[in-house]
């Protein structure tokens, strides 16, 4: 029931104010049209003015027994959507949400005709609807490989001259390797053979370039040549879904080579990748060299497969390793090191780990993972809840938003979270006679049978001799998997239930462990010392000789030919990768992580969080767990440059500056004179916010500032109008500053305050305070960010002139600091690339706060107005009344 309430909340909102655009921009009440907000990047590829979040929940409408607004929503897409615009849009994108989404509900749409009671006017217009997107899809495949171009405009195709893209070269591979569902589904409901000749060949294509040797494959390829562009492997972001594709193609189709190629590449995964209970990437040339030492979160997929695979107990094990690293965090951070410290903080609401949660549970019947799916959903409401929807979080640490919730939220989310909770009684039909695509669209099985066009020659052996003597090629019962020992997934658990706060596992690699008790393990960057005379020896061995600069600094070059032997080649490698590594670490060591701005008053009560930049005096917010808290006020002279003349207005109250015409340092002294007990520096320049520039923290005056006592935080010009629109409209305004955005229930212990913003386990009294029909509330407006991107592996030399005091006047000094401590190169051999090195913390430490290099896109230098672009006051309260009221009926009725 809570499911479907939370549901209904996000789908309304978006019916209510995104419809008819491609997804709901949930903190400012509007829908995402592409052209008319800043560009994200590839991020908008997926939208393509088709109303793109109506179109990926309609299976889902008919999953949770929602017929009457399934029968509602088929008949708007019909009658609405347009698929023949003059927008580029991404092949792989509008292949599993849009041509996916359209047979998923043409596959629920004649079930429930079937049944006679819905849907009997229906006469396959969707699947009209599908096939017309699938020719316009073709174009894209127009390449001598048959890999498809990863772009394609749906009006001009590919080559026209008004089609504004062809000229790309590479492609991911699970982009050309997730279309054989979709496209074979397409043709055996149409007859048409063509759309699944096209998914088969790019599906060939891949598998003969896989790499013979360690049976991996990259995750960029050539479209033209078929070379590996990126030579990476794992089973995350650029891969994942084309080894889930090979497995459920066999499912679907019957195609025994589908299953002899999954298993080929499943056996390499759990001989190389596979490090319980982590997933490393690893070079496919040289699958025993790890290529990173972080994780993405698109591998929480991976434990569900395992599960269709029939392998549990590693399915298990890595499951229960993400659930910690939630438990830690709240939310599966974009990208996480081995250490479990975050590596990029957003969260856009993905879905993956609630699949793997519902196929485990299907598998094993533990209610352990029904109390996993209850944690996700208490999560969900208490931190990405907002009034006109759920916002994806834009850093996991701060607990800031960002104004996007994605189709995939709606189309996978609920329906994975609703299955896993639901009785058989509580589906109108049986979920088994259908299969799951990545973005979880309904196909039925019976397709397998239908309009059989393609030959079912086994293409697999053209290519390699394959032993299958250890294959398996059935799936197992999962009623016979733990027959006398429902203990079974609790005992894989236990030892890895403090893996998170307790070890600090890292990858070892197999040549490592190939050492066993014998020879010394390899030397670790972390341990090295020029000076040890024993070190430099190993290093001679490992082919890698030390040059001392003249500068001071040492330089590292290795040559793989001159290591003693290719065991010590590799070991070499691996110890320039892990100094490219600490040497960026060391550059990072000075950097702060970003802090938070609350507005804790009626009627924000914790829902708005801002992020703000440090400062590298006054109170250090991460050393005081509480923050800081009170009203704000406005100082006179605003630029806080001279003696405060409002000081009684400023007393016990956190003062408000603008940036400009003097030090930072020196604004703080003031308003400390004055008595405030913090402070807040707004940018001056119109339009700058957080979204669109790097993080900065205030730098000092290069004096001694340790008399400077009190909390200074910067906010960027969009993000502190929001305090002073608020300001403006509410006069008094209380705010938290503090290292991280604080739980709600926290901030308002003791406190009379509405039901649904306290954790639900927190006993409130009194709750009779009610909001007034004329207030109004104001919600932050956040644009997308791109990914931050890896720290260089070089260290940068200091520009003549530079100094670490800074005297410019009113300075900000990037959150970074460069070290010219160490120079590597690396010839005759791999180096890591900048997106293949990252910076963890060589030593295993405690704590949530990993600095990190923030670098963000710059778009479009357009005005962030909270006015013009959010809803009425009285609307957005209106709705927010509403969920007040549905939250105290849920009370009542002790859900």
């Amino acid at each position: 029931n809570q499911v479907l309430e939370m549901f209904d909340h996000a789908y309304s909102n978006y019916m209510e104010h995104a419809y008819p655009a491609d997804e709901l921009m949930p903190l400012t009440c509007r829908g995402r049209v592409r052209g008319q907000e800043p560009s994200r990047g590839d991020v908008d590829d997926a939208l393509g003015k088709f109303s793109l979040t109506l179109i990926d929940t309609l299976d889902t409408l008919v999953v949770l027994n929602k017929t009457k607004e399934f029968e509602e929503a088929v008949k708007k897409v019909i009658k609405d959507v347009n698929l023949d615009n003059d927008i580029v849009v991404s092949v792989f994108e509008t292949n599993i949400r849009v041509l996916g989404g359209l047979l998923g509900g043409h596959s629920v749409a004649i079930m429930l005709k079937e049944k006679g009671e819905y849907m009997q006017w229906y006469n396959g217009e969707l699947l009209h609807m599908a096939k017309e997107l699938g020719y316009k899809l073709l174009p894209a495949f127009n390449t001598t490989s048959g890999l498809p171009y990863p772009r394609v405009n749906l009006k001009f195709g590919v080559r026209h001259p008004e089609a504004r893209t062809g000229t790309e070269t590479d492609t991911c591979t699970a982009c050309a390797g997730t279309l054989i569902l979709e496209f074979a589904a397409l043709s055996r409901f149409t007859g048409t053979s063509v759309f699944e000749e096209y998914a088969r060949k790019a599906l060939d294509f891949i598998w003969e370039k896989r790499q013979r040797s360690s049976n991996l494959v990259g995750v960029t390829i050539n479209i033209h040549t078929g070379d590996w562009v990126r030579k990476d492997s794992g089973v995350g972001a650029g891969i994942d879904s084309y080894y889930e594709y090979l497995l459920k193609a066999y499912v679907l189709l019957g195609d025994d080579s589908f299953l002899e190629r999954f298993n080929t590449h499943y056996d390499a995964i759990m001989r190389y990748i596979s490090q319980p209970p982590l997933l490393l990437d690893v070079h496919i040339h040289k699958p025993m060299l790890n290529a990173r030492t972080w994780m993405d979160s698109l591998l929480a997929f991976f434990p569900g497969l395992q599960v269709l695979k029939g392998d549990i107990r590693p399915a298990i094990e890595t499951h229960e390793m993400l659930y910690q690293v939630i438990k830690k965090h709240n939310f599966l951070p974009e990208a996480f090191t081995t250490d479990f410290r975050v590596h990029w903080a957003q969260h856009p609401l993905r879905p993956e780990f609630a699949e793997s949660t519902y196929f485990l549970y299907k598998a094993t019947g533990d209610p352990y993972y029904l109390e996993v799916g209850k944690t996700l959903i208490e999560n969900l409401n208490k931190y990405a809840r907002v009034p006109c929807g759920f916002a994806a979080m834009k850093d996991v640490r701060t607990g800031s938003h960002e104004d996007r919730m994605d189709s995939f939220f709606l189309a996978e989310m609920f329906k994975y979270l609703y299955l896993l909770f639901a009785d058989k009684e509580d589906m109108i039909f049986d979920i088994e006679d259908y299969i799951f695509t990545t973005e979880a669209h309904l196909l039925p099985l019976w397709l397998s049978t239908t309009n059989q066009t393609i030959s079912k020659k086994n293409t697999t052996t053209e290519y390699t001799e394959l032993d299958d003597s250890n294959f398996d090629w059935t799936c197992p019962n999962t009623q016979i998997l733990f027959p006398n020992d429902p203990m079974f997934a609790q005992s894989i658990r236990e030892p890895l239930k403090n893996v998170v706060d307790k070890s600090c596992p890292r990858g070892i690699s197999r040549a490592e462990e190939s050492l066993g008790s014998g020879p010394k393990p390899p030397l670790r960057a972390r341990d090295f010392m020029a000076s040890n005379p024993e070190h430099l020896e190993i290093l001679k061995k490992m082919g890698v000789s030390l040059i001392h600069l003249k500068d001071g600094r040492v330089q590292l070059v290795q040559h793989a030919v001159q290591a003693a032997s290719s065991l010590d080649a590799e070991d070499g490698l691996r110890f320039m990768q892990e100094m490219i590594e600490l040497s960026s670490q060391q550059q990072k060591e000075q950097q702060l992580p970003p802090r938070a701005v609350q507005i804790v008053s009626h009627p924000f009560f914790g829902r708005v969080v801002l992020t703000a930049g440090p400062a590298q005096f006054g109170m250090d917010l991460s050393k005081h767990k509480a923050g800081t808290r009170g009203f704000v006020a406005t100082i006179k002279p605003y630029n806080g440059c001279s003696e405060i003349t409002n000081p009684e207005a400023v007393k016990e109250k956190i003062a408000l500056m603008q940036r400009g015409q003097c030090m930072f340092a020196e604004k703080a002294r003031n308003i400390q004179k004055a008595g405030a007990i913090g402070g807040i520096v707004i940018d001056d320049n119109e339009g700058s916010s957080s979204d669109t520039a790097p993080l900065f923290q205030m730098a000092g005056d290069g004096k001694n500032t340790d008399d400077i006592t009190i909390p200074m935080l910067f906010l960027f010009n969009k993000e502190g109008n929001i305090i002073l629109d608020a300001i403006r409209e509410y006069e008094a305004v209380e705010v938290l500053l503090s290292d991280k955005a604080k739980d709600r229930a926290t901030i308002f212990k003791g406190k009379m305050i509405p039901n649904y913003i306290i954790d639900s386990n927190l006993e409130m009294e009194n709750m009779d305070q009610k909001f007034s029909e004329n207030d109004s509330h104001k919600q932050n407006s956040e644009a997308a960010t791109s990914a931050p991107q890896d720290v260089g592996a070089v260290s940068e030399e200091p520009e003549e002139g530079e100094n670490s005091d800074v005297t410019d006047p009113d300075s900000l000094s990037p959150a970074h600091a460069d070290s010219d401590s160490l120079s590597i190169s690396n010839q005759d051999s791999y180096v890591p690339g900048t997106d293949e090195a990252s910076a963890p913390e060589p030593a295993c430490t405690q704590g949530d706060h990993q600095p990190q290099e923030q670098e963000i896109e710059t778009e479009s230098n357009s005005k962030a107005n909270w006015d013009n672009k959010g809803q009425p006051m009285e609307s957005i309260l209106a709705d927010w009344n509403e969920d007040i009221e549905a939250f105290e009926m849920m009370e009542k009725d002790e859900l």
